[in-house]
């Protein structure tokens, strides 16, 4: 490494973990990331700050003055300009040391393949599932690691996908669930910040060839009550043997129930409720309290003829589990739109 270098990654290099030979790994390291957006933006600060040598960012959109409340790589002046390119302009400001490659077009699968290829590790920072597949199979095709994260209101997921013959997307989610933008459903500002940096922490991570990471396992967080949650997912082996990548619009179809259209429950529902102990006992409108964490371990207490309505805080971990308890064959399940802060907040009880 160069002085320069030695002096603007000292404090890398003063970790045993990482040291010298970690960071000439992250110097050599080339890092896509698709969506230059509210995850995109702090992700790209601290790759760029970290080293990571080369870094291309792939986002088709415009800055938006809405965007600048949370995106906050980007400046009013900025207003109207490709996102990528923008990005790659301050990236290459904030740190001259490394190489920063603007792509201002959405991928598509005619191009992916090629686009990703020369990548050692895929960052998936998109906000529609279309993408999301996609950038999940192409992963599984070329053999990368993919670092995925997303947002909803105060909820973010982190978790790292396809890694050394780990689960990848389609096992997390084998089907697409609700996802709303954040123009519909509104987002806090700081949480694509803390999501985005937790990201980066992972691709760090296996740049570095440190730690370890999130892969088979998802990070759930709701900065409301600041509570975090890990939940385990297994591979499914006919996702890991993908070798096309899909044609398919994904068109949401969305198990879940208005907290107005809820009230009164069914005489025989069946009402759960999957935050933390703590945040139960802290605030709760009755009803069965699972963790979503111990969820999959506890099955047997969840009768399978009645209908089950699941809640959260705010509808992330609620989505999860709808999806887990599908998995394991309920059919009668339905997520409470926007979870207990919704509840409360329109007065429905």
């Amino acid at each position: 490494m160069t002085t320069e270098q030695r002096t603007r990654y000292s404090r890398h290099l003063k970790l045993p973990e990482i040291g010298e030979s970690g960071q000439e790994k992250i110097n050599a390291a080339r890092v896509a990331v698709v969506g230059a957006g509210g995850l995109g933006c702090p992700l790209l600060q601290y790759l760029a700050a970290a080293g990571v040598g080369h870094i291309g960012i792939f986002d088709g959109d415009t800055i938006a003055l809405s965007n600048l409340q949370r995106q906050v790589l980007y400046r009013p002046q900025d207003v109207g300009q490709s996102k990528a390119l923008v990005a790659a302009t301050l990236l290459r400001e904030q740190n001259p040391l490394i190489e920063v490659t603007a792509f201002p077009e959405y991928l598509q699968r005619g191009t992916i393949l090629s686009f990703l290829e020369d990548y050692d590790i895929v960052v998936d920072g998109s906000d529609n599932f279309d993408t999301r597949y996609l950038v999940n199979d192409a992963c599984v095709i070329l053999g990368k690691p993919l670092v995925f994260g997303s947002i909803y209101r105060f909820e973010g997921q982190v978790s790292v996908l396809n890694h050394r013959g780990g689960p990848t997307y389609r096992c997390l989610y084998p089907e697409p669930g609700e996802l709303a933008a954040c123009s519909e459903a509104g987002v806090l500002g700081v949480l694509p910040g803390i999501t985005g940096t937790l990201m980066a922490a992972e691709v760090i991570k296996l740049c570095a060839g440190i730690g370890d990471p999130l892969s088979g396992r998802l990070l759930l967080f709701d900065a409301l009550s600041m509570v975090f949650n890990v939940f385990s997912f297994s591979l499914r082996p006919e996702n890991a043997a993908i070798d096309a990548l899909p044609d398919t619009t994904y068109v949401c179809e969305t198990d879940e129930i208005d907290p107005a259209a809820l009230f009164p429950l069914e005489e025989d529902a069946v009402l759960i409720d999957v935050r933390e102990v703590s945040e139960y006992e802290d605030e709760n409108i009755g009803g069965k309290n699972i963790p979503l964490s111990e969820l999959e371990n506890r099955l047997t207490d969840i009768p399978r003829n009645v209908p089950v309505y699941v809640h959260c805080q705010s509808g992330v971990r609620s989505r999860t589990a709808v999806r887990l308890l599908q998995d394991h064959g309920f059919r009668n399940v339905v997520q409470v739109r926007g979870g207990l802060a919704a509840i409360l907040r329109y007065g429905v009880l």
